[in-house]
């Protein structure tokens, strides 16, 4: 996969502020376009955004997306980025998968947890991408450690 040959996104969706530190330093380091995901709802402090993560989760409720995507279609790499909550990526991502049609793009995902690794949460977007038509390539907790995460995306083929 030549970075030169394909146009990449990035789209995350951050709480505290970390997962928008790590797509910063992924845009530094690959060039890319980056998008904020937000809910037309906003989460609001980090006490209620738990209660209402886990009654989505616990309730399958996909929450609004506010975030437009323009353009979608003249992107062939999509990395989304995402903070782990009881092992799976927020439900905004599914309704992310729910809005916009991912067929024949390359989905990387990247997390931001403490302690979880991207495992358990990565086979979530590796079955909304597979469920879309889309190519699932394996992606990385981000725990500021930057010659991994230089290193993963060096083996990607998606530093500038």
């Amino acid at each position: 996969m030549s970075k030169s040959n394909n146009k990449t996104l990035i789209l995350y969706f951050s709480l505290t502020g970390t997962t928008k530190e790590a797509a910063e330093y992924i845009k530094k380091e690959t060039g890319a376009d980056m998008l904020r995901l937000e809910p037309e709802k906003p989460y609001g402090d980090y006490d209620s955004a738990a209660r209402r993560g886990d009654r989505e989760r616990r309730n399958n409720i996909h929450p609004a997306l506010k975030t437009n995507i323009p353009n979608l279609n003249k992107y062939q790499i999509i990395l989304i980025g995402y903070p782990t909550w009881w092992q799976r990526p927020p439900m905004l991502i599914e309704t992310l998968f729910d809005k916009y049609d991912f067929k024949g793009k390359t989905v990387i995902p990247f997390t931001t947890s403490m302690s979880t690794p991207i495992g358990p949460s990565e086979k979530y977007i590796r079955r909304m991408a597979q469920n879309d038509g889309a190519t699932f390539k394996n992606g990385i907790r981000y725990d500021n450690n930057k010659r991994e995460v230089r290193s993963w995306l060096n083996n990607l083929g998606l530093l500038k």
